[in-house]
Formats: structure tokens, sequence, C-alpha cells
């Protein structure tokens, strides 16, 4: 039985290009999968290979059971014929068409009730009036609201969605971020959603897979992924404030090389250990020595955050610690001070060669 015919979307593909090679396997059933990564390590270019956009060197797309790419067969579907909808960062609209005539491209020429069809859609998306109007009349919100409603016209059976926020300002990416949340959970099949914002890919999807150099390093649930990391990329790519070189000096016991701290564990250590990492947000202020892994540290700076105060920290010279302090805990701090604080052993992040 041909691999992938019991999933939503398998994807197996390999193209070379002159800086470096993506390579990526993953499957992912009905829900949103994210691909996260830093830019240019290949995140947008397998949707568009996903779409029929690009063409992989080798390799097999199956969707459905239906089989959208496979070199070894010869077959590479056209994108018209993948049925797949694919929504870019500035939504590709037609800018010498009015709404409902960028909604009508959409709409298979075969379809028997064309008008029905736009009509519904525009209802759905809440588009009356607009009709007429041409894309540079219209808000960057109903701009995304007509390109989604273009690309659900056909039915697609995989949305995807490439960094479709990038280029709006925060107010109104929180807007149709939530436009597109409702979206997505009224559709039934899988959606794969680009983007390097870490807390934009946390409230949006369901599973993330981290990326880097044209790999898919892991994929795992939000939230595990989140609270353990595998490897240094992927903590700095979900917001892990603190890391240093580590080299393990007893079974549970490492030397984090870069603050000169010594920290015990909440596993084993191995040997090949390369670098700790914790969450700024996970180090308490906390004055009794009881607690795990409690150090007195010098306040070299702060930084202030809209709901939070950073502070900054060090040990003798060394390479600083950042912590998250809420702004009461922090009105009693001075800069050339001392600082109490523990780390709970359960919350070091270790990572290996």
């Amino acid at each position: 039985m041909e691999k992938g015919v019991f999933k939503i979307l398998y994807v197996n593909i390999k193209k070379k290009f002159k800086d470096f090679q993506l390579n990526v396997e993953f499957e992912s059933k009905d829900e949103v999968l994210a691909l996260l990564g830093s830019s240019g390590c290949g995140k947008s270019m397998t949707l568009k290979c996903i779409a029929g956009v690009e063409k992989p060197d080798s390799g097999q797309i199956i969707l459905n059971g239906r089989t959208l790419y496979d070199s070894s067969k010869k077959i590479n579907l056209c994108p018209q014929k993948r049925k797949v909808g694919l929504l870019f960062q500035n939504y590709a609209l037609f800018p010498n068409m009015t709404l409902e005539q960028n909604i009508l491209m959409g709409i298979p020429k075969n379809h028997p009730d064309k008008l029905g069809l736009l009509k519904e859609k525009i209802e759905s998306f809440s588009l009356q009036g607009l009709e007429k109007k041409y894309p540079s009349q219209l808000s960057g919100g109903q701009q995304q609201r007509v390109a989604l409603a273009r690309m659900l016209v056909n039915s697609p059976e995989l949305i995807l969605l490439d960094e479709p926020f990038s280029a709006l300002d925060t107010y109104l990416r929180w807007q149709l971020e939530q436009e597109l949340v409702s979206t997505l959970k009224d559709y039934k099949g899988t959606s794969l959603f680009v983007s390097h914002n870490r807390d934009e890919v946390y409230r949006i999807s369901n599973r993330i897979a981290i990326m880097k150099d044209g790999k898919i390093e892991t994929i795992s649930s939000k939230k595990d992924l989140f609270k353990n990391p595998s490897s240094m990329n992927g903590a700095i790519l979900t917001g892990c404030e603190n890391i240093s070189r580590a080299k393990k000096i007893g079974e549970k016991r490492i030397l984090a090389l870069d603050w000169n701290l010594e920290l015990e564990c909440d596993e084993s250590v191995l040997d090949n250990i390369e670098y700790v990492g914790i969450r700024a947000h996970h180090i308490d202020h906390c004055n009794d020595s009881i607690y795990d892994n409690h150090f007195n540290l010098n306040i070299i700076d702060f930084i202030e955050d809209l709901f939070n105060k950073i502070v900054i920290l060090s040990s003798n010279g060394n390479a600083p610690l950042y912590i998250k302090l809420s702004k009461e805990d922090f009105k009693d701090l001075n800069i050339n001070s001392k600082l109490d604080i523990s780390i709970h052993k359960k919350n070091i992040l270790l990572f290996y060669c």
C-alpha cells in the first residue's frame, strides 16, 4: 500500500540550492502544523513545493491518498490540480480586479453555481457592500478575508499559510490572527503555517516543526516543544534567553562555562553535553538557600519591558544571566547591588552534540 494513504499529508522531498539543500520529511493529520525557523531555512520553499509552485529534485508528496508529486513515477501535478490553497504574505490579490472578481478567479470553471458560491463566501467573510471595491480601497483585514475567501471557494484539501501577518502592524496583526484562527477552526483538513514568530506559532498551531538549514530538527506538540526543546536552535526559536556552554562535572551536575555556575540537574548528564539553557521566567527571586541551585549574583543592568522588568545578572564579570521580574518585585532593586536567585533543576534544559 502506498505510504501516506492513511495520513492527510505526507511529504518527503529534496531540492538543492546554491547555499543549502532542502531535505524535509513529515506527516500531518487534521491539524495546524507550524514550520518555525529563521529566515532562509527553507520554510516557504517547502510550502511552494507542496503547492506545485516549485518542483523538488526528488521525493514524494501525497495528499489524502492522491500523489501530487513522485519523482520515481514521473508524477508532478500542476498547481490547479492539487486542490491546495496557498496564502502568501501580501495576499497576491489582483489589483485591477474588484473584490468579487478576485474571489471568482478562485472558483473552478465547471462549478454549477458560481454566483451562489460567490455570495455565500462574501457573506461568510462579512464582505457585503465591498463587492465593487478594488484591493487598494480595502483595509488589511478586508484584503486578508478576500484572499481567504478566494482560496476556500476551491474547497482545498490543504491550506498553506506563508507568514500572512509579517507586513502588518501589531494591532492589525492581532485582529487578523483571531479571524484566521476562527477560519481554521471551521476548516476540516490540514493547515501548514509558516512563521518565525514564536508567540504567533504557539497561539495558532497544534504541533510545531523546528526547521534549520533546510531540515526539520524535531516535530512535537507545542506544549512539549516549549517545555523541552530538543536542540539549542529549538530553544532559541522558542525564546530561551539564557544559553551557556556546558560540561559535565558529576552524574547530575554541570558547569555552565559562560556563567561560571555549577548547576544540579534533574536528570543524569551525558558526557557529550554541549549547552545548557534556562528561560528567564524560570529563574526565581528567592533568598532561601534550601531551593535548588541558589546563587547570589551582581545586578549589572535593567531592561524595561511593557509588563515586566528584565534584570541582567552576572557572576564576577562572567556572561550575563537574564531574569524576568514583575514591576512589583523589581521596585527595590538597584544596579551594583546583589540579588538572590534560585533555579529549579526541573527547569534546566540540556543540549547535546
